[in-house]
C-alpha cells in the first residue's frame, strides 16, 4: 500500500465501462462467424490475425502489469513476437484466445483492491487506476482497425469524452509552456473525429498529424 489516495467509484466505472466495450468486441467477433484471418485490416501489414493477437495479448500485458511486472517481459520485441507468432491461428482459435483473455482481466480487476502505484506499461510508467481505461483504448480503437463495420462514431460517448481528455493533456504538455490550446480545426470537430485525429487515424483538413500515437 503506497498511502496514494485514488477514486474508487471512478475505477469501478471505468472497469464497467472497459469491460463493455471487450464484450462488445467478442459479440461481434462470435456474429460474424468464420472470416479469413488473413484478411488484410486498416493497419497497414496486418491481418485480422495480427490484430486480434494484439488485443488478446494487449490483455495479458495488462495481467502482467497488475501482478506487479513489466506490460512485456522484453518490451516492443516481446510484443511483436507475440504478435507475429499468434497471427499463424484460425479464426476459431483467434476469437476464444480473445474472449479467454478478456475473461481472465476482467476476473483480475473484480480481485484487486489496491489500485494505488504505478505501472510498467511498455510505453512507461503510469498509475495503475488507469489500466481499465487504457485497455478500453486499446479495444475501442483496434475494433476500429479491423475494418468490420464498428466506427469511431460508434464507440461509447462516455468513453470518447474520458480519452479526449487524456490525450488534450498530453498533447498541452509537448507544447511550449503546456499552455498552447488546441488548434480551432481540432475543436470544431466532432468529439469521435476529434479522437480519431489523436490516434493517427483521420486527417482533418488545415491541421497535421497529431504525432501522439
Amino acid at each position: 500500500m503506497s498511502g496514494e489516495l485514488v477514486d474508487a467509484a471512478q475505477i469501478a466505472g471505468d472497469i464497467t465501462s472497459s469491460s463493455s466495450s471487450q464484450r462488445g468486441l467478442l459479440t461481434q467477433l462470435r456474429i460474424l462467424g468464420a472470416i479469413d484471418p488473413l484478411t488484410p485490416t486498416r493497419l497497414p501489414g496486418w491481418t485480422l490475425a495480427h490484430v486480434l493477437t494484439h488485443v488478446a495479448r494487449n490483455a495479458s500485458g495488462h495481467l502482467e502489469m497488475l501482478a506487479g511486472r513489466p506490460q512485456y517481459v522484453r518490451g516492443m520485441q516481446s510484443r511483436n513476437e507475440d504478435i507475429e507468432a499468434g497471427a499463424r491461428r484460425s479464426w476459431a482459435e483467434l476469437v476464444d484466445d480473445v474472449g479467454a483473455s478478456c475473461g481472465e482481466l476482467e476476473s483480475a480487476w473484480a480481485d484487486l483492491s489496491d489500485w494505488s502505484g504505478t505501472v510498467t506499461t511498455v510505453a512507461g510508467n503510469r498509475p495503475k487506476r488507469m489500466l481499465p481505461l487504457l485497455r478500453q483504448r486499446e479495444v475501442e480503437i483496434h475494433r476500429v482497425d479491423l475494418g468490420l463495420g464498428y466506427e469511431f462514431s460508434d464507440m461509447p460517448s462516455e468513453y470518447i469524452r474520458k480519452d479526449l481528455r487524456l490525450w488534450e493533456m498530453q498533447w498541452r504538455a509537448r507544447k511550449p509552456m503546456g499552455l498552447t490550446p488546441l488548434p480551432r480545426a481540432a475543436l470544431a470537430a466532432p468529439p469521435h473525429d476529434r479522437l480519431a485525429w489523436f490516434v493517427g487515424r483521420l486527417d482533418i483538413a488545415g491541421l497535421e498529424p497529431a504525432g501522439m500515437f
